[in-house]
């Protein structure tokens, strides 16, 4: 398995929303250490890493939302840095904002050398302010959207298929197009990752997603998300070879980390993927035992590896430190 790339992150910044399925499973708590410290911290890991592993692509980053204190500053920051999120902002959970508001915000983002946001639309207005666990939240993504297309910048916005919000998007997505600041839309099949595993009794079937207009069906990328049947019977699963390491800043860890040397520290990450991988059966071994061969639940391929990883966790008790869990230091494998 090759360590291609570190990401550093510090989760200091609370998010406004509680989505049902947050990947990092938000509770009101900010787990992250000091942004100043975790600066500090990313910009002495990454001048070693230059210096010694420049194999190693680096970026840094924080969460849980954007809503950042000092956002001018961190912008600038991670520009400096040379990390994505200088330029790309995913913008949920931000504070209330009124139209003007969101005018100076967008205003600022685009001084600030922001190029793209990224917005998710869970389904039509009371659907998605549910959703979010937010009254308002729909229209606020929409004030800001119109905001920055008035800026020039880039706007996306994905929507969660599901079987829960299946009858919302035919109507939802010609909404979306008609703004005036229309964005570029996709479709994803959630993932069950954090919240995301309370989802799962609504994972959306290919055939009600084949009933759907072409104008959708459009949308998402059937290559990635795929029915469960094809991804044990078509040969389409490909065998994951590469790793990206997830080094989480959290308060409690932050003086060890600062005593660990770089290569230490990556050297620990590594150890605990190889520890976490080692504890499971390859995939196509889960997928004889848990496997359904007639699914037709759609799946991407990491999602369903999960999903089979977490019944043969159950199953057979396995307890180890979870590499997938993006709230603590851990791996993406791809």
């Amino acid at each position: 398995m090759q360590t291609s790339s570190i990401l550093m992150q510090t989760l200091c910044v609370s998010c406004a929303c509680h989505c049902r399925y947050c990947l990092l499973s938000w509770d009101g708590h900010t787990a992250g250490a000091d942004w100043d410290r975790s600066v500090r911290f990313a910009r002495g890991f990454q001048d070693w890493l230059k210096q010694n592993r420049p194999d190693l692509s680096f970026s840094f980053s924080f969460g849980y939302s954007m809503e950042h204190p000092d956002l001018k500053g961190a912008l600038r920051t991670l520009r400096e840095i040379g990390s994505p999120q200088a330029s790309y902002l995913q913008c949920d959970g931000l504070r209330m904002r009124t139209e003007e508001e969101c005018k100076e915000f967008a205003g600022m983002l685009r001084a600030e050398g922001v190029q793209a946001l990224n917005f998710t639309i869970y389904g039509e207005r009371a659907y998605h302010d549910r959703f979010a666990g937010r009254g308002g939240d729909f229209d606020l993504l929409l004030r800001l959207m119109n905001a920055a297309g008035r800026e020039g910048m880039e706007i996306s916005a994905g929507v969660p298929l599901t079987a829960d919000n299946l009858s919302q998007v035919s109507e939802l997505i010609p909404f979306l197009e008609s703004l005036p600041a229309a964005p570029h839309i996709f479709l994803f099949i959630p993932h069950g990752e954090g919240r995301g595993a309370k989802l799962q009794p609504f994972r959306l079937k290919e055939e009600a997603f084949l009933a759907l207009p072409d104008y959708v069906r459009a949308l998402l990328n059937c290559s990635l998300f795929r029915p469960e049947r094809e991804w044990i019977e078509g040969g389409f699963y490909q065998e994951e070879t590469q790793r990206t390491l997830i080094l989480s800043l959290q308060t409690q860890c932050m003086a060890r980390y600062e005593a660990m040397t770089p290569a230490d520290l990556i050297r620990e990450a590594e150890e605990l993927d190889d520890a976490y991988y080692r504890a499971f059966p390859p995939f196509q071994e889960l997928a004889l035992r848990y496997g359904d061969p007639e699914s037709t639940l759609l799946y991407r391929q990491r999602d369903l590896f999960h999903y089979y990883r977490r019944q043969y966790a159950a199953e057979f008790g396995v307890e180890v430190y979870d590499v997938t869990d993006e709230r603590q230091t851990g791996s993406r494998r791809f």
